[in-house]
């Protein structure tokens, strides 16, 4: 992990990241980081806490949201699987730019049903949609 990476992460972990500069770019930044420094367990638990740490220290202690990391975790870690162990976050981006995009993750989620309190608080499965 490059100098910068590891400075981001410690910056987020600190809780010493300014709020603006976390984005959701931010946020798959951060996943994919993580997931380069541990298995998908390490990396969720990891990210929840960095995540609940840095909104509790905004004042927002339920701005984390359980069902939307752990999906982009996997969404991300499926993509990391076919790729080589030393690709960097922006070439990763350029080979998977729908990361960032809500609306990408809506063909898994409906519009709604990550609203639920349950969605926030414990990791929901994707339903099959229904023709």
């Amino acid at each position: 992990m490059s100098d910068p990476d590891q400075a981001f992460l410690d910056a987020l972990e600190s809780t010493t990241l300014p709020a603006a500069e976390f984005t959701h770019r931010a946020h798959v930044r951060a996943g994919f980081l993580y997931l380069r420094r541990n298995d998908f367990p390490g990396a969720c638990v990891a990210m929840k806490r960095a995540i609940q740490g840095f909104a509790a220290s905004l004042g927002k202690p339920t701005l984390y949201h359980e069902t939307l990391t752990v999906a982009y975790l996997a969404l991300i870690a499926e993509r990391l699987a076919d790729e080589p162990a030393g690709i960097g976050f922006d070439a990763f981006l350029e080979r998977y730019p729908e990361l960032l995009s809500m609306e990408y993750f809506r063909r898994y989620y409906p519009a709604g049903e990550l609203d639920a309190p349950e969605a926030r608080a414990t990791f929901v499965l994707p339903r099959p949609r229904l023709p």
